[in-house]
């Protein structure tokens, strides 16, 4: 597999005080991981396909000589228990089972990145509803009602009393 320089600690991090950034390096982040993905996947179908071969290989050698595995007879159990125990199908074995493990932890990063994604548009979203802006005290709404009425010389009786004349009237 190739080698693909990637630091998943740092490209998870999200720096608040720059989502620009984040957002800029978000395409480049995903590209990156997506090639590790498919190097990843290139990497366990190839080891798939070559332990498909050793084991036709392995089955086909237990087949023709059974005698040098130590087959009195030959069953299709007894076939696939001696496939089990030869080093050269544990090997091939233990090679798939790494590029499985490393295919799953590139999926994974994939998908981290991809939750990177949402959270920085959900992290825009919030900073558009000043959801960051430090806290503000309630306005008296009454209070600086009133006092602009004091200031303008108005209040609210006169408002009330002029309504009550005007329902008066008709």
């Amino acid at each position: 597999m190739t080698e693909i320089a990637l630091n998943y600690e740092t490209d998870t991090f999200i720096d608040m005080t720059a989502l620009d950034i984040e957002w800029l390096r978000q395409p480049d982040l995903m590209l990156r991981y997506a090639r590790y993905m498919a190097e990843a996947k290139k990497g366990l179908d190839e080891a798939k396909e070559r332990l498909d071969v050793g084991k036709a290989r392995i089955e086909m050698n237990i087949r023709t000589y059974p005698e040098s595995f130590n087959l009195s007879k030959l069953t299709e159990g007894a076939i696939q228990s001696t496939l089990l125990l030869q080093e050269e199908y544990q090997k091939l074995s233990k090679e798939y089972i790494d590029a499985r493990y490393e295919y799953d932890v590139a999926a994974a990063a994939v998908r981290a990145i991809d939750q990177k994604k949402t959270a920085l548009e959900n992290l825009v979203r919030l900073l558009g509803a000043s959801y960051f802006a430090g806290p503000q005290v309630p306005r008296d709404l009454t209070s600086e009602w009133l006092q602009e009425n004091q200031r303008r010389g108005t209040s609210n009786s006169y408002v009330r009393i002029k309504r009550r004349e005007r329902r008066e009237k008709t």
